[in-house]
């Protein structure tokens, strides 16, 4: 017979293993690099650091406690990287009445200093535990898995997306909203990266990549990690007069793996500007009339290169009096080691697109190669691609 004494002493241990199971999602592993990887030298261009320390009010559950901001000198323009964050507790009714931006950031607060989550995102049509999961699929999924044991590993089906972007967007119904009415699965799956790293952070990546390296070596170690907060890497540089042919941009940058903080002003921004578009289009009728080429300025890598950029060059949060001009694909063409803008580190093409055979891309046994693409093309022809399809 269970009495009343022996409750409480279940419901003690119930609340401590949840407790535990907690703390270990939200920490940080500090797990080693593999001795047999070779480490990448002098693999990042180096920018200074000054900290400054902002007045705080006394922490409490409307003044939560803020980290220091911090102060970074880019490597390019001359610019310095400021870090903005709320700062006091704002009732709902009144967060809902200010622009989309200022409801995502704030629901969503960024702290460039803090640990990058242990979490690995992935998308597809079935898990791993399925014996529908597609058996091509499975040395590339087990890579990360294998690379990062103390990492939360996620495979994300179409019905857990929904459920997640509702709970995790409550608060901002235009993005549940936007999500819903975007009308091809591969737009919901460009959509979906974004929406997840913003909000909780971590590793995306495609279920057709691999990863040659853990995450702990992306970055060179003597960079510390409370100075970046955004891992990206160069998708394309075609250096041809008719690169426009192959490619939307010049310097395209990835997002078929991407590595944030949560809250980061990019995704904040991106996703703000996907969701207005999206609406736009919606309430003009005009979301059927996509096709493939006008999905990737829409959702895809073309839209992520312009945000990055955007952000470069952003004096909200670069201080423009020291500039040397506008951040461009100038800056970063040809490179062939990790650079360091503000507090992105955007990695050579090499970092995740080993193997491609042209561009000056490098092969899967580089240095400086961290994760494999097979280029499956799932996204082709949308039908193929599921996530989000309702």
């Amino acid at each position: 017979m269970l009495t009343f004494r022996r409750a409480l002493v279940v419901a003690a241990v119930i609340l401590t293993f949840f407790l535990l199971l907690r703390n270990s999602h939200n920490s940080q592993p500090a797990a080693a690099p593999k001795q047999n990887s070779p480490k990448p030298t002098g693999s990042y261009s180096e920018n200074k650091a000054i900290q400054q320390t902002p007045p705080d009010d006394p922490p409490s559950p409307v003044n939560p406690p803020r980290p220091a901001s911090t102060i970074r000198e880019g490597d390019d323009g001359g610019k310095v990287a400021l870090v903005k964050r709320p700062l006091t507790q704002v009732p709902l009714g009144d967060m809902n009445a200010q622009p989309l931006r200022q409801q995502l950031a704030y629901s969503f607060p960024y702290d460039s200093e803090g640990k990058f989550p242990a979490y690995i995102w992935q998308t597809w049509k079935t898990t791993p535990s399925s014996g529908d999961f597609e058996e091509a699929f499975r040395p590339a999924e087990a890579s990360w898995s294998e690379l990062h044991p103390n990492f939360v590993h996620e495979v994300i089906t179409d019905s857990v997306a929904v459920h997640l972007i509702r709970h995790f967007y409550a608060s901002v119904p235009e993005v549940q909203e936007a999500y819903d009415a975007l009308p091809a699965p591969v737009m919901k799956a460009d959509f979906f990266r974004y929406l997840i790293l913003l909000a909780r952070g971590g590793i995306y990546s495609d279920i057709d990549t691999t990863a040659l390296k853990s995450a702990v070596e992306w970055v060179p170690p003597e960079v510390p990690r409370s100075t970046y907060g955004l891992v990206i890497g160069i998708e394309a540089d075609p250096d041809r007069p008719d690169w426009h042919k192959w490619y939307s941009r010049r310097i395209q940058f990835c997002q078929w793996t991407i590595q944030s903080k949560p809250g980061h002003p990019v995704l904040v921004d991106i996703v703000a500007s996907i969701t207005e578009e999206t609406l736009r289009r919606k309430r003009a009728g005009e979301l059927d009339k996509m096709h493939m080429k006008s999905i990737v300025e829409f959702t895809g890598p073309a839209v992520w290169t312009d945000a990055i950029f955007k952000f470069f060059n952003n004096p909200d949060y670069f201080d423009m009096s020291t500039s040397k001009g506008n951040i461009t694909w100038k800056d970063f063409t040809g490179i062939t080691q990790a650079k360091k803008v503000g507090d992105v580190v955007v990695l050579p093409i090499t970092g995740f697109s080993p193997g491609v055979g042209q561009m000056n891309a490098g092969e899967d046994d580089d240095p400086m190669a961290f994760v494999k693409h097979a280029f499956e093309g799932t996204w082709k022809p949308e039908s193929e691609r599921h996530i989000g399809e309702q």
